[in-house]
Parts: structure tokens; C-alpha cells; sequence
């Protein structure tokens, strides 16, 4: 799934996050942390908290993988084509969720980054839950094991109760119900590779986990659809 970042030692076992954390930091990230490229604040998320309080209570996540979209210059994302009505909170000011539904099913969240205008952004794709356990868990499939209640994009949002309604709320606010607060936890090892499932950039390394952490997602590469009575070409 990809090599270590540059200059880390070889992987070693790491110790795995703690269940609990509390209390939580009560530090947010300053909006200038998302005033730079995706690319640099995704692995610099990981081990800080993502917290959402709904109307059933608060949740919250320390984050353990992230990838980076680099907006008009990234055929991967969303912003690559411009700006539409789904994807206009990525052209405003960093620091704000950015909250799409996919697959008719699932919604996923993205911090932005860089200065409006810009478009780049951060998907958080998986977290272990650190408040909020039980609800986090009522909000799961049946059975699913502490690992997997934020366990990749749609998870997570699930887990934390994040819809539509939260495009374009602001993580930097110390008033929004949604907000992203400094690491809580040393993250002594981190690896990044290819992001999951896509079709463009699909070798591009901007994919960042913490290295050992069993709350991150499996890597998936894209697979194309096939039309109905399409042929799978045989080797050879």
C-alpha cells in the first residue's frame, strides 16, 4: 500500500490508540493550519480529534486516515472541473467541512484547505472513536467491533452523525457543533501510498495513515464498471 514517508525509519509495531481520551484537548486548529496545500495538512491530521455534538450527543474521533485532493490540479477531485452547487463550500475559506452523499447511500467529509478560491481539500477517511462509544456503536450495523464504527469515509460520518447538514460548517469555530482539535495523542509512525477506489490519480501517493492502527481502512484499488453484456477480456 506504499512506503513510509521519507526519512522514517522501517515499520515497526506501534502501539495502538487509546479507546478513551478524556478529557479531550480543548485546543482547536487556527484556520491558518488549513491555509495550505491538502498535501501537507492531511498527514499533519492524523492524531487530531474530530468532534461533532448532534442532537443525541457528542461524538468524537481521534483521526488515523486522511487523503489529499488537490483541487483543479488533481483530476481525482471534485473541484476539477470547477465550481457547481455540490462542490462550492471547497472554494471558500479553509477550515470548513465539506460534506458530500455518494453512491446514493453514504456521505463523506473533507476539511478544506488553501485560500478561497483554491479548492483543495482533505477527505477523512477513517478514526477511532474516543467519545461517544455507545452511540457511535447504536449508529453501527449490528455486531460491528469498536475497530470499524469509523472505518473508512462513510463510517466515520455515520459514526459521528454527519449529513449535508453539516456542508460548509466551520471546524474552526469554537461555537460550530462540528470542530477539529489539536492532536491528542503522539503518532510516532506514519506510512502513505495510492488513495482508495480512484479512477484518476490513481498511483498518486496522498493517502496518510498511521502506521499499525487497526481503525484503518483496507486498501481498495478503483475497479471500472462494466455495462450489462459488456465481455471481461481474457489474457492472451
Amino acid at each position: 500500500m506504499g512506503a513510509g514517508l521519507t526519512g522514517l525509519p522501517a515499520a515497526q509495531p506501534v502501539p495502538p490508540l487509546p479507546t478513551s481520551l478524556l478529557p479531550l484537548p480543548t485546543a482547536l486548529l487556527p484556520r491558518s493550519f488549513f491555509a495550505r496545500p491538502a498535501v501537507a495538512v492531511a498527514p499533519e491530521l492524523l492524531g487530531c480529534v474530530l468532534r461533532h455534538e448532534s442532537a443525541d450527543g457528542p461524538v468524537a474521533v481521534v483521526i488515523t486516515e486522511a487523503e489529499a485532493y488537490a483541487g483543479s490540479a488533481d483530476p481525482a477531485s471534485h473541484a476539477f472541473r470547477g465550481r457547481t452547487p455540490r462542490n462550492a463550500v471547497m472554494f471558500g475559506e479553509p477550515g470548513h467541512a465539506y460534506v458530500y452523499f455518494t453512491y446514493g447511500m453514504h456521505y463523506c467529509v473533507n476539511l478544506i484547505c488553501m485560500p478561497a478560491g483554491t479548492a483543495e481539500g482533505v477527505l477523512l477517511r477513517a478514526g477511532r472513536v474516543i467519545e461517544g462509544a455507545a452511540l457511535a456503536a447504536a449508529r453501527a450495523a449490528p455486531g460491528a467491533p469498536p475497530r470499524d464504527l469509523a472505518r473508512g469515509p462513510a463510517r466515520l460520518c455515520r459514526a459521528m452523525a454527519i449529513t449535508r447538514a453539516q456542508d460548509g460548517a466551520d471546524a474552526c469555530d469554537p461555537a460550530s457543533p462540528l470542530r477539529v482539535l489539536a492532536r491528542a495523542v503522539p503518532v510516532p509512525q506514519t506510512a502513505h501510498g495510492p488513495r482508495v477506489g480512484v479512477s484518476q490519480g490513481a498511483d498518486t501517493p496522498w493517502r496518510f495513515w498511521i502506521t499499525g492502527e487497526p481503525t484503518v481502512s483496507p486498501y481498495r484499488a478503483h475497479v471500472p464498471k462494466r455495462r450489462p453484456g459488456q465481455k471481461v477480456p481474457r489474457p492472451g
